[in-house]
């Protein structure tokens, strides 16, 4: 499939080559080149990317000026390094790109940050989450959000409601470990205790072995960072080995309950606390007017989550970008616009991108896994507006 190219007209074409400022700047075609996921392991975060990016493109390509049109390049990677290296490579001499999207991961972003800065492209992240990564290229700008925004905040809040000890359970790769260190600075400043931790091998089915462990620890809650696919089995492990009828609390990232794999979840879920930016039951007017769309498109048993929102509003910073330009810009000022660019009607809520780190700036939700309509589904009940990437404060460049 990553032979295969996705031309999706919605609207807009191409401006340029690789290096600003752009040779064609002048032009009403905007070539904006997107590398996903969009099989391989981690294809459900690909598609959810496009699946928002997409949507948003075909229902505000009416919005851009006369004359103007984006032309939309999809590549698939695979979720592979050497892929998007090479991929993106291909989208900047033969294809013209002006701005690149996309990466799934964070090994991908480090991969092409060398390739954006060589090129002098604005490069937007819808998923990646390792704070460092917009460090590697001053040409990258993140949409989504870091691991430390997520898990930080949960340290610091859990800390400040009763949570005295915590037992972290993560995946043993570098999201699961970055989560880990994340949650433990946030709990520990807000005066809590961790009890003991274990990182699962990511082929991990069964984690009933493990919650030997976290009952011997005696903590008040056990923290999860699981990757995609087995969420799930450890949920049901917590619950099946006696810790949920003992008392004890399961908390970790939006990412281990996203709105999408809940509906398919057990009811063990039930309960589940997590902090993320997106939750699809949020009420506000721009979330509604986005489910509706979402629904009519996809279907009315169809959820989408926080990759879904992370590819809506990637691109819709740059069809402001492009709106604002009439698709006349050169690198510097596509930067200026995107490092300081703000969104009141994002369907998590207002965001921004901070100048200073070229990081997303937004609430994060504070919710627990309850039955609706008999299906389990994130409850918001408290929430932390206007988180920066605790990171990067913590870590100043």
């Amino acid at each position: 499939m990553d032979k295969r190219e996705f031309l999706v007209k919605s609207g807009l074409a191409a401006v340029g080559i690789a290096a600003a400022p752009f040779a064609r700047a002048a032009s009403t075609t905007v070539n904006v080149g997107i590398s996903l996921a969009m099989s391989g392991h981690v294809a459900a975060i690909g598609n959810n990317v496009w699946k928002g990016l997409s949507l948003y493109s075909d229902l505000h390509k009416d919005s851009l000026p006369a004359g103007v049109h984006i032309d939309t390049l999809l590549r698939d990677d695979k979720g592979s390094p050497d892929d998007i290296k090479r991929i993106v490579q291909e989208l900047v001499i033969r294809n013209k790109v002006t701005l690149l999207g996309g990466v799934a991961l964070t090994p991908q972003a480090m991969a092409v940050a060398p390739v954006v800065t060589q090129a002098k492209i604005p490069l937007m992240v819808m998923n990646a989450s390792t704070s460092s990564v917009t460090r590697k290229s001053p040409y990258i700008v993140r949409v989504s959000h870091t691991n430390w925004q997520t898990s930080y905040t949960l340290g610091v809040w859990a800390g400040g409601h009763g949570y005295k000890r915590v037992y972290t359970m993560v995946a043993d790769y570098a999201a699961g470990l970055d989560s880990k260190e994340a949650f433990a600075a946030g709990f520990k400043k807000a005066g809590g205790e961790i009890a003991g931790s274990v990182q699962t091998p990511i082929t991990t089915a069964d984690y009933l072995p493990y919650m030997a462990k976290v009952k011997e620890s005696g903590a008040d809650a056990l923290y999860i960072f699981i990757n995609a696919g087995h969420i799930n089995a450890a949920v049901s492990a917590f619950a099946d080995s006696g810790l949920k009828k003992a008392g004890m609390k399961l908390i970790g990232p939006g990412d281990v309950s996203l709105d999408d794999e809940l509906a398919h979840m057990s009811t063990s879920a039930v309960g589940m606390i997590t902090a993320g930016g997106y939750y699809a039951g949020n009420k506000i007017e721009a979330n509604q007017k986005f489910l509706a769309a979402w629904k009519k498109k996809y279907g009315q048993d169809a959820w989408p989550n926080e990759e879904v929102v992370a590819g809506w509003d990637g691109m819709a910073a740059y069809h402001d970008l492009i709106k604002e330009t009439r698709g006349k810009f050169d690198t510097a000022s596509a930067m200026k616009f995107l490092s300081h660019w703000k969104n009141p009607d994002s369907p998590r809520g207002p965001i921004s991108i901070d100048p200073k780190t070229r990081d997303i700036v937004q609430t994060i939700y504070i919710n627990r896994v309850e039955l609706v309509n008999g299906v389990p589904f994130n409850v918001n009940f408290d929430k932390v507006p206007d988180v920066k990437d605790p990171w990067k404060e913590l870590n100043p460049a």
